[in-house]
């Protein structure tokens, strides 16, 4: 594998970059009257203004020769023909076959593995059919009402972020819950708004040992069965996703209520498979299939479509200039929809677990910086919050401005402000304001020459923050499913050019190995180990608190 620092690409970045880090968009917009045509990408719905960034021709051209030269293209070829990318697991990372609505076969070592992914969707539409149109009975003889779902990370963040943003076209009789924290507040609160005898549980974890799913499932199972009386009521009111049968069945869950996935299917990755039951039972399977139509759709995109004229890539290759020559460490998601408000949550995994590494896949360490901090919230919220530090701060952090074009859900005149914010936003970003203008301002608003003074150098911002505009035509299941799967490839690609694997996440392990011995410590169980002195003296504090006497609520 090619040292990246050492690609004549990089090397050619570098040396743009010293001209390239003194250019204002100001200048830049106008220089070049055709520059929002000429930076504009529309696909599946999606329409992508790239104009806000510190860019030339040049620029765009060099990176995507960084592109070609890490290998970027040869990387989507091996990921779509099903080779083993996940070289530390030995899997595949075959997501998109999970949403492949072609009659294409998709293969693993020579295995067509569309025929188990169209039983499996079929097994979730037939089962979603029956508690949507109420033929599925809880123990009282009841239809279901109340959709629990327990899982943690991937199995947790897509479903609940997808139900949130399709709330639209959720069904009017069914609530759906989500609980993720072991912290029991989050499972007593979701279980004191439901009814045992209307409620349906999903338990979804891979293998069915996840320590904080486990833990909330087994829960809910006691208070389920302290109402219900009676354990054989557990095969109507729970479900899982899982690979572990044996276990399944151990929970008291009927093994033909149980839908597969395969480890081809990382968690983050997962919202397609079965791990999107809850998405089904919510929207129902036309609007599934649709979700999967928008991702199949912008799949085929990346798939096919030149560097140059490829979402995915272009957006990918940004935040490489970024990141890698700009120092910018972090990236800012700022839906303008309140019903995308869990967007920057889902992201912030997809991104910074996938290429939060700093070892190649060859085993060395990384000489230059990978992904950034993604963070985010709505935007007309943000711009009362963290926008200030984004205009007037020291650090520079990319901003994807997200949106609907599509008003009808909207009350009168909401949509309109709500736009105009946003526009806003993104030219302020780009053009700042001077110290002439800033006087000029206040001039205009009748102030003396003192306090124009005084107060111009407040009012001063640079602006040259770069920025990318998406706008949906609506915010519907193809779109959504579009927008999903244009973060999964721009991750991908990202993690290409840094040439390490963005498909597995060891860093997670040794805090879960820790978090066990010092759960036996707390609890009695096993003698103290050998901790530093901070973590025994946390261990103990707890230890006593918890022997004393609790007072009630």
């Amino acid at each position: 594998m090619n040292r990246l620092t050492a690609l004549p690409a990089w090397k050619a970045l570098w040396s743009h970059f010293t001209r390239a880090r003194d250019w204002h968009m100001r200048n830049l917009f106008d220089e070049d009257p055709g520059r929002a045509g000429d930076f504009w990408l529309e696909h599946a719905g999606l329409h992508l203004d790239y104009s806000k960034n510190r860019i030339t021709t040049q620029t765009l051209t060099l990176l995507l020769q960084l592109a070609r030269e890490a290998g970027v293209p040869q990387r989507i070829a091996a990921m779509f023909a099903g080779e083993r990318i996940n070289t530390t697991e030995q899997r595949a990372a075959f997501h998109v076959a999970l949403r492949n609505r072609s009659a294409q076969p998709m293969a693993i070592d020579g295995e067509d593995v569309m025929p188990k992914v169209q039983s499996v969707l079929h097994r979730m539409a037939a089962f979603s059919d029956k508690v949507r149109n109420g033929e599925w009975l809880g123990y009282s003889r009841q239809p279901i009402t109340d959709i629990v779902n327990i899982g943690i990370g991937g199995s947790d963040l897509g479903s609940l972020m997808v139900c949130q943003a399709l709330r639209a076209h959720a069904h009017p009789r069914l609530n759906m819950h989500f609980v993720s924290n072991v912290d029991s507040s989050q499972l007593k609160e979701t279980l004191r708004r439901v009814h045992a005898e209307t409620t349906l549980f999903v338990i979804e974890s891979k293998t069915f040992t996840t320590q904080e799913t486990l833990t909330n499932a087994h829960t809910a199972r006691e208070w389920f069965l302290h109402r219900a009386g009676d354990a054989s009521a557990v095969a109507s009111h729970f479900v899982a996703v899982s690979s572990n049968l044996q276990a399944v069945r151990d929970f008291g869950i009927d093994p033909r209520n149980m839908f597969e996935f395969w480890d081809w299917v990382g968690g983050r990755f997962s919202l397609w498979s079965a791990i999107g039951l809850p998405i089904m039972l919510s929207i129902g399977e036309r609007n599934f299939l649709d979700l999967l139509a928008g991702a199949h759709s912008m799949d085929q995109h990346f798939r096919e479509a030149p560097l140059e004229r490829n979402m995915p890539v272009l957006l990918g290759m940004l935040g490489i200039w970024y990141i890698n020559f700009f120092g910018a460490g972090s990236h800012v998601i700022a839906p303008y929809d309140q019903f995308l408000h869990r967007l920057p949550a889902f992201i912030q995994q997809l991104d910074m677990e996938s290429n939060g590494k700093r070892t190649t896949r060859d085993g060395t360490l990384v000489d230059y910086e990978t992904a950034p901090i993604i963070w985010g919230d709505t935007g007309i919220n943000s711009q009362h919050a963290f926008f200030q530090l984004l205009h007037q701060g020291t650090h520079i952090s990319p901003i994807d401005f997200i949106a609907s074009l599509d008003s009808r859900s909207s009350l009168p005149g909401h949509h309109e402000i709500l736009m105009a914010n946003m526009f806003a936003q993104a030219e302020a970003f780009m053009r700042g304001r001077t110290l002439d203008e800033a006087r000029a301002e206040l001039l205009a608003q009748g102030l003396d020459a003192q306090a124009v003074a005084r107060l111009a150098p407040f009012k001063v911002f640079d602006g040259n923050r770069p920025s990318n505009t998406l706008l949906l035509d609506r915010l519907d299941p193809f779109c959504l499913g579009a927008l999903v799967a244009l973060y999964e490839h721009k991750i991908f690609v990202q993690g290409t050019v840094w040439g390490i694997n963005s498909f597995d996440q060891w860093g997670v392990e040794l805090g879960k190995k820790l978090a066990h011995g010092i759960l036996l410590e707390i609890e009695g169980a096993a003698p103290s180990a050998e901790r530093d002195a901070s973590t025994r003296q946390l261990i103990t504090l707890y230890r006593q608190h918890r022997e004393q006497p609790q007072k009630d609520d």
